[in-house]
């Protein structure tokens, strides 16, 4: 199986997942200095149902929180979603007291 990589398009504000060279998934975002809202997570309908999503969510919270310098606003459906999943990962949510 080809490997996953993730980047964070910032021109495009939005996080991308490949498979090899195709664009598998990915997490629009808005980032105003302090909250990234997360907008609106897409897997191209070939991929779906394989966790894509799932993926480029969790890595795109992973690198919110290593920067350690803005909270997450889940506006997607599927992020909020994934966060009642993953409550181990509230302290970076907006209003969770994270920063």
């Amino acid at each position: 199986m080809t490997e996953l990589s993730f980047t964070n398009d910032k021109t495009a504000s939005r996080y991308e997942l490949r498979r090899g060279d195709e664009l598998v998934s990915v997490l629009d975002y808005r980032d105003n200095g302090r909250t990234v809202a997360l907008t609106r997570a897409f897997t191209n309908p070939v991929h779906r149902g394989h966790g894509y999503a799932a993926v480029v969510t969790d890595r795109a919270v992973a690198d919110i929180e290593a920067a350690g310098d803005r909270t997450v606003l889940p506006v997607c459906w599927y992020v909020a979603d994934w966060f009642a999943e993953h409550p181990e990962r509230a302290a970076v949510l907006e209003g969770a007291g994270a920063r």
